[in-house]
């Protein structure tokens, strides 16, 4: 066992981190004061690591893996356990990673490890005709019923990293979970599922040492695999781009993406700024001047995806299908507000301390302790919460200026519209967003 860090600093929690023997990477976020704890594997496979012909199977794994295990030999029996520990087995597939998550007493954290480690190290994949049926069916929400693609995010997404894998659907395509077989899943297990491309994290009121133990005990067995290339992210593609799908229905779905910095980009805290700037409560400018004084949308709202070497900032709303052009025009000057510089010390003192806040408040949430110092640590080494503070404290108006101007450019801008535009209103749209400057 090799220990890597352990950092404490102020408001920071005790973070420390540990390698197994196996190559398996445990980190403890030591949290007292709380009176739950959150037991976490993060492992390095989604979207962003399947070829086309496996788009789809890291998904297709993660629902494999609740069909049971040598000691829990079904479904029920599985979530039966999980159930007895108070708890719910959480797990979710993305483009980066796929997570497990259990929340649960401090307790139970040995038997949450436990389990963990039977589903790493004995899983059965069984029922594979029923999950199927079941990832069918959840295929079927983002299709209409001629079978064609009507989710625009995943559009929007598509646009942006064209034929990279970061621009793949992390379900996957109906004629690959119709094919994907045993072998299929045990192949991809065995590749992507190796103690060296995981990260258990645990956070709560929890000792370091005793982890490790518990680790040692439960996943030394794991499979100590390959450290997974990471493909790099695809250079940016040259927009503005604009694909509108027809769907029946009242309203138009928009999922509007800007290419923007990432995470380890020294302009990112800034972006987060711009971000809290654009949509931070009912008082910002997209709800405030969109949906309150315009009233071109009743709910609009921006975020953040980061990646591992890349982000997005996007822009996502929907509103009756007359009004689109008229919500993307007023939604485009808006941002040029940003770009030419009508940021105002208020604006910038409000994302301060709204997101000084919610850092403070973070530590009080021990899935999101996970979440930074687990998850985040599968690429690189998280910033701890009082350096994100500083950063974020010294940030200023220029800086957010600077990072608008390079984000939100039309060369950086994707625009999917799912929704029954008619021939004038799209012909509308794309004078809209093509003469954008």
């Amino acid at each position: 066992m090799k220990a890597r860090t352990t950092r404490t600093n102020g408001l920071d929690p005790r973070v420390e981190s540990s390698r197994l023997d196996n190559g398996l990477d445990v980190t403890t976020v030591t949290l007292p004061h709380l009176h739950t704890a959150v037991v976490a594997l993060f492992v390095k496979v989604g979207a962003r690591f399947e070829s086309p012909a496996d788009n789809g199977l890291s998904h297709f794994v993660e629902h494999m893996l609740f069909r049971g295990t040598e000691k829990y030999p079904s479904s029920l029996a599985l979530n039966t356990a999980v159930e007895k520990l108070g708890s719910t087995l959480h797990a979710e597939t993305g483009r980066d990673y796929t997570l497990f998550q259990l929340g649960l007493e401090p307790e139970h954290v040995p038997a949450a490890i436990a389990l963990l480690g039977e589903l790493m190290t004995r899983p059965r994949f069984d029922d594979i005709e029923l999950e199927r049926t079941l990832i069918l069916e959840e295929i079927n929400e983002d299709y209409d019923e001629d079978d064609v693609e009507i989710n625009a995010d995943d559009i929007a997404r598509g646009l942006v990293f064209g034929d990279h894998p970061l621009g793949q659907r992390i379900i996957g395509p109906r004629p690959n979970v119709a094919r994907f077989s045993a072998a299929d899943v045990e192949r991809h297990f065995a590749t992507f599922y190796g103690a060296r491309n995981a990260n258990l994290c645990v956070a709560g009121p929890v000792e370091h040492a005793q982890v490790v133990a518990m680790a040692e005990h439960a996943l030394a067995n794991m499979n100590p695999g390959q450290r997974v290339v990471v493909p790099s992210a695809p250079p940016p593609v040259t927009g503005p781009l604009l694909e509108h799908v027809k769907d029946a229905g009242s309203q138009t779905s928009l999922a509007i993406v800007f290419r923007a910095v990432p995470e380890l980009d020294p302009a990112y805290v800034a972006l987060v700024a711009l971000l809290r700037v654009l949509d931070d409560g009912m008082s910002t400018r997209l709800h405030y001047t969109l949906a309150d004084q315009k009233g071109l949308a009743y709910s609009i709202h921006a975020a953040i995806e980061p990646l591992a070497d890349a982000a997005l900032f996007e822009i996502a709303g929907a509103t009756a299908n007359a009004k689109v052009p008229s919500l993307v025009r007023e939604l485009l000057t808006l941002l040029d507000g940003l770009r030419r510089g009508q940021v105002t010390d208020d604006e910038l003192a409000n994302a301060r301390v709204r997101y000084r806040y919610e850092t403070l408040a973070s530590v009080d949430d021990a899935s999101a302790m996970a979440g930074w110092f687990g998850g985040t640590a599968l690429y690189y080494p998280p910033p701890t919460l009082s350096e994100r503070l500083a950063q974020m404290a010294a940030v200023t108006i220029d800086d957010v200026v600077r990072v608008a101007e390079q984000v939100l450019a039309p060369g950086n801008l994707a625009i999917a519209a799912v929704g029954s535009l008619s021939r004038a209103r799209l012909g509308e749209l794309r004078e809209t967003v093509t003469s954008w400057k």
